[in-house]
């Protein structure tokens, strides 16, 4: 099996657009494997999109090494090429002298050669000077090759490969020309889920767009040649071992909540839990011992979930019940009473729409924009047990519930719901901004399954 990892000089750099059209050209002839740094949903959507295999997430902050070994080892089964999409510039991380949660801290913990993509707008000799720093900043991480990103003009070009080459002794194995076909498609939280956007004959446009464009500009030849060769690696957890189902779980999935981490299904599947997927917008519920309603856009699709009393009322019908469900973010807002939008934020007027109400209170978009880590406990009596974990929030809302609302997590790191509180229960109802990795937090989830179970 042949890896390498593809890491940024920074936000912005084009390792997205170009990671995914390398995996998707190797996958024409091989069979690829993708990871992507970080606790991101929509990029690994991508990355599944173009290989047809579940792209799985590796995070150094919320995830223990051995855990991170485990989840690669997993993925691997049967591939023959390993590709690793960075997070931001290889560098960054949660802490400014440490390399905990960075691309870096993976690229070292898994034995991976870096191709580092930088990008060259308006710079040439200066181009060969930030290679020359990236090399020297930690010489344990193995960067082997170079692509340019932003290049106007074949002198353009010619002067920062001749630069990076002779300064940096490492080759320069692409070099892509600025053009806004390398752009996709995005909005407020970053870039249209792959499963919404293959519906447009123009999303894939743009995307065999990007695939020629990169088939022309990257030798991925040579870029194989630096890759490692070595044996696929040896599973070393046994935290995917399926057991023989005896409690379903239902799971939204569909346009407006599909925001998963792909071990969500074999952790599911390993706690002796079948996975039922139904559809929020569109479907009914189906008969569960619980229920999941992960990420999304819910604001995007407020008409068709309103619409949808059945799934409304049915939601709250069982959560009155005592049946448990647990909500992280997209699905914690539909289980609020109302959202509403503001002004100009889904049309010219505010739009307000009746959700599922088993949360006493309303969530308003736009929000202050949230992005980061959390760390928090779960206090005994919650459907997800009494545990510590690490997790991670990113929305651009604000959940504002009944001053009365009790709360199962405490936060000492991220903001939650409201001043360090995050987790809001009713009956055996849990919803949070925080989004747990499902590897990392397989005893919670696991403590949730054994309360459907009950």
């Amino acid at each position: 099996m042949k890896s390498f990892l593809v890491a940024g000089d920074r936000s912005g750099s084009g390792k997205t657009s170009i990671t995914l059209a390398l995996s998707a050209l190797l996958s024409a002839t091989r069979t690829v494997q993708t990871f992507k740094v970080g606790m991101d949903y929509i990029d690994p959507s991508y990355l599944a999109g173009v290989t047809g295999r579940p792209c799985r997430n590796l995070d150094g902050y919320v995830m223990s090494p051995g855990e991170v070994r485990a989840v690669y080892a997993h993925g691997c089964r049967g591939a023959d090429v390993a590709v690793v999409e960075g997070v931001r510039g290889l560098f960054e991380g949660a802490e400014a002298l440490t390399d905990l949660g960075s691309t870096a801290a993976i690229a070292k913990q898994l034995d991976l050669p870096v191709i580092l993509v930088i990008n060259a707008r308006s710079i040439t000799r200066s181009a060969a000077a930030i290679v020359k720093g990236f090399l020297a900043f930690d010489p344990d991480v193995d960067i082997r090759g170079v692509i340019l990103n932003n290049v106007t003009g074949t002198r353009h070009q010619e002067k920062a490969v001749r630069a990076i080459e002779h300064y940096c002794g490492i080759p320069v194995v692409g070099v892509i020309p600025r053009t806004a076909e390398m752009e996709l498609a995005m909005r407020h939280l970053g870039l249209v889920p792959y499963r919404e956007g293959q519906e447009h004959g123009e999303f894939l446009a743009r995307i065999d767009l990007v695939k020629k464009k990169i088939a022309d500009h990257v030798d991925t030849d040579a870029l194989l040649a630096l890759a490692r060769e070595s044996e696929p690696p040896a599973v070393e957890s046994g935290v995917y071992a399926a057991l023989d189902p005896d409690v379903r779980i239902g799971v939204a999935l569909d346009e407006a909540f599909n925001f998963y981490y792909a071990d969500l299904f074999d952790v599911l599947a390993s706690c002796g839990a079948e996975v039922v997927p139904f559809s929020p917008t569109h479907g009914r519920l189906p008969e569960a011992d619980g229920y999941i309603l992960g990420g999304g856009y819910p604001e995007l699709f407020g008409a068709e979930l309103e619409a949808n009393t059945a799934m409304r009322e049915g939601l709250r019908e069982v959560s009155r019940n005592g049946t448990p469900i647990y909500a992280e973010c997209g699905g914690l807002i539909y289980l609020t009473d109302r959202m509403v939008l503001a002004p100009g934020f889904a049309g010219p007027g505010e739009a307000t729409y009746d959700l599922a109400g088993i949360f006493a209170g309303e969530t308003r978009m736009p929000g202050r924009r949230m992005l980061g880590y959390v760390v928090g406990t779960s206090a005994p009596g919650s459907p997800m047990g009494e545990a510590a974990f690490k997790g991670h929030e990113f929305h651009y809302s604000s959940v504002r519930l009944a001053p009365e609302t009790r709360f199962a997590y405490r936060l000492s790191r991220g903001s939650g719901i409201r001043d360090g509180l995050d987790g809001a229960v009713r009956d055996r109802t849990i919803g949070s901004y925080t989004h747990l990795h499902p590897v990392a937090s397989r005893g919670m989830l696991a403590h949730f399954v054994d309360c459907c179970r009950g």
